[in-house]
Order: C-alpha cells, then sequence, then structure tokens
C-alpha cells in the first residue's frame, strides 16, 4: 500500500485529498505547512511513496519543501498543487524534481488520477 504524505494549510482540502486518495487504498499522512511536512519526513526517514504538496502555504511554502525532499530523500516522488497561476509558474523551474503540478480546484477523480499517475511513474 503506498504512503502519501499530504501537505496543505487548508484543513478541509487536506481532509478532502486524503480521503480521495485513501479510496484508492494509499495509506495518508497530513501535515498543515511545509515544516510540519519536513519534520514528519525526517522522523520517518523519507518512508513515504509521495510528497502531495500546495504550493503556497506558511512557515515554509510547497517550493521550498520540494527543494529540502529532492536533497534530502531524492527518491520520494512529489507533487505539487497549486490554486495561483504565478505558483505555478515558480513550480516551473522544478520540472526537474516535481513529477507534476495539479491546478485547483481538482475533482476527486483529477487528484485521485494524478497521485495514480505520481506513483505509476515512480515505479516505471
Amino acid at each position: 500500500m503506498p504512503k502519501v504524505l499530504i501537505a496543505d494549510d487548508e484543513d478541509s482540502m487536506r481532509q478532502l485529498v486524503a480521503r480521495a486518495i485513501a479510496m484508492d487504498g494509499h495509506e495518508t499522512v497530513t501535515a498543515q505547512d511545509g515544516a510540519e511536512a519536513l519534520e514528519i519526513l525526517t522522523r520517518e526517514d523519507g518512508a513515504f511513496d509521495l510528497l502531495l504538496t500546495d504550493i503556497q502555504m506558511p512557515v515554509m511554502d510547497g517550493i521550498a519543501l520540494a527543494l529540502s525532499v529532492a536533497r534530502d530523500f531524492p527518491q520520494l516522488t512529489i507533487l505539487l498543487m497549486t490554486g495561483f497561476a504565478d505558483q505555478r509558474e515558480r513550480a516551473s523551474n522544478l520540472n526537474a524534481l516535481v513529477h507534476d503540478v495539479v491546478t485547483k480546484p481538482f475533482s476527486i477523480a483529477d487528484i485521485r488520477t494524478a497521485v495514480a499517475d505520481a506513483l505509476a511513474a515512480k515505479k516505471a
């Protein structure tokens, strides 16, 4: 069962995404910002299959988190989420580190497909 870490500062979004991808049998762990996500990753020695993180968050944003994760846990697949065009543009510089950027708002089917694609790419 793939293990997914979800980082988003919006409680309702975190819960929605966690429930949506749990429908596919994934184990989910949530964090309310990038700093908490990095703490969880460090504590668990990167033992996740996927990091799904919002870009715009307080404390540590998703781009800073992605850069730290790519450096410390290069085997971890990263999928970003954003509702802001300028944030998506910032993420385009991370193409080598990030599997994809999912644009909010998205449907439950969209996020499940994005997660399945990212996990499938990891196995390839």
